[in-house]
């Protein structure tokens, strides 16, 4: 028997089914939330670690390179004085669990950390999603800095 021999026999009912499908189509689109941007909160740990005076390249060997080492190699930013390491997980660590392992880390590689580092490394929990897209700079001759605040708050924050 062929399958479209009942539909051609049966035009009726073969249209309210459609009918039913179009409809639970409409309802079953504009029912779920759908955003352009969802929310997902990976959980990314950022480790600084600063040594006034010191240039990029030795923040590079000496405070970053170990810590990349007890890390298993993750990419870090050195600047002038100060540098920067950003550990991201899979999306179902636990950010706790990780925090607990990337102190310990820390201290592991603090042996291989020059001595004169003011203070030790630091970590903190962070979320890429939650960063700022755009940083204004705003300036006037016109007006005082706490109008400006104001101003800029008011007119430029939410466009």
């Amino acid at each position: 028997m062929n399958i479209s021999a009942g539909f051609i026999r049966r035009p009726i009912a073969t249209s309210l089914l459609m009918a039913g499908i179009l409809v639970a189509g409409i309802i079953a689109y504009t029912k779920p939330p759908v955003a352009a941007l969802p929310n997902v909160d990976f959980p990314t740990i950022e480790v600084t670690a600063s040594l006034p005076g010191a240039s990029p390249d030795t923040m590079a060997s000496s405070v970053a390179a170990p810590l990349e080492q007890q890390f298993a190699a993750m990419s870090s930013t050195s600047g002038l004085g100060s540098t920067s390491i950003t550990l991201q997980f899979v999306l179902n660590r636990n950010i706790d669990g990780a925090a607990g392992d990337v102190q310990t880390a820390i201290n592991a590689a603090s042996g291989l950390l020059p001595k004169d580092l003011p203070s030790p490394p630091t970590y903190r929990k962070d979320n890429p999603a939650n960063r700022a897209i755009l940083i204004y700079a705003v300036y006037s001759n016109a007006m005082p800095l706490y109008q400006l605040d104001n101003y800029a708050y008011t007119n430029l924050r939410f466009r």
